[in-house]
């Protein structure tokens, strides 16, 4: 990887690690789904540019049932799950259980998509599963006021985008990544856009919560796909995937420095477990076979 994409990674997994802190200081004035709404409709709005041609314009309406299968499962329903999420628990913390998407992704893949798990494969997502436990399994309260089904939320949405992934890959790895991109956004926002209006907060938005939600959408997310389909074109998938590991880091330091959020022994122990489960998994990190004896 060259120095100028590695600046490229560091800066996709800081806009990636900052839209927790976004949604975190956002979601309670705008709710869940409202939100999401706005991130997706401005994003959208944004990458509009990206398909001001006649053939994407017209593979968009041919394959729009495809992007917004990808919409709604890649978008819309893990974004507000995220969102809700980030109601109830800190911002790194929500990231962390996020950062076990690649583990779901590999699983729904085995079971659903006929998608092979190499052996490596098995010891990494069971690693990633019991950080995952260690991160969460105190705080699994489903009480009033408990924190469970929050951290249930997270968890649905590393399922969601599980599910995308492979679909994607199946179905729309054909098209231009602009037209995945731009147009599973605006079926997002078009399958947001009613219940997003129907639950619009009653009480007025702070301009701080504006300010947040509207950061989400420009550069969290208009602006980190841009950077992330640039980087797997000029850098190659694999490398790209090394920013799962990066953006819970990115996440915790902002929500150290802008939010006041403690970083727990817990969570530190949780977070490199996790994260070398997840390195194991998607193949950053490759374990060596035994040599064999002569």
């Amino acid at each position: 990887m060259s120095p100028a994409d590695t600046l490229r990674l560091l800066l996709l997994s800081s806009l990636w690690g900052l839209s927790f802190i976004f949604m975190r200081v956002a979601a309670p004035e705008f709710g869940a789904v409202p939100l999401i709404t706005l991130r997706m409709g401005v994003s959208a709005l944004l990458l509009l540019p990206l398909l001001l041609n006649r053939r994407y314009l017209s593979l968009v309406w041919e394959h729009r049932g495809g992007l917004m299968v990808v919409g709604l499962f890649s978008n819309a329903l893990p974004f507000s799950l995220l969102a809700l999420a980030t109601i109830g628990l800190e911002a790194g913390f929500t990231s962390l259980i996020n950062a076990a998407t690649p583990v779901f992704t590999a699983l729904l893949g085995a079971l659903f998509f006929a998608t092979p798990v190499l052996r490596q494969q098995y010891l990494g997502l069971t690693l990633a599963l019991v950080g995952v436990y260690v991160l969460s399994g105190a705080r699994l309260d489903f009480s009033q006021g408990g924190e469970g089904w929050y951290i249930l939320a997270a968890l649905a949405a590393t399922l969601c985008y599980g599910f995308a992934g492979n679909y994607s890959r199946i179905y729309l790895s054909h098209l231009p990544v602009r037209v995945v991109a731009a147009g599973s956004c605006a079926m997002a926002a078009l399958l947001l856009l009613l219940p997003g209006l129907w639950l619009w907060p009653a009480q007025p938005v702070s301009g701080l919560a504006w300010a947040n939600a509207l950061s989400l959408a420009a550069f969290s997310t208009a602006a980190a796909l841009l950077l992330y389909f640039g980087l797997i074109a000029s850098a190659g998938a694999t490398a790209t995937s090394t920013v799962t590991m990066l953006v819970p880091v990115s996440a915790l330091f902002w929500g150290y420095f802008m939010l006041g959020e403690q970083l727990t022994l817990r969570i530190a122990v949780g977070m490199v477990v996790t994260l070398l489960g997840t390195a194991i998994a998607t193949g950053v990190l490759r374990l060596r076979r035994p040599l064999s004896s002569p």
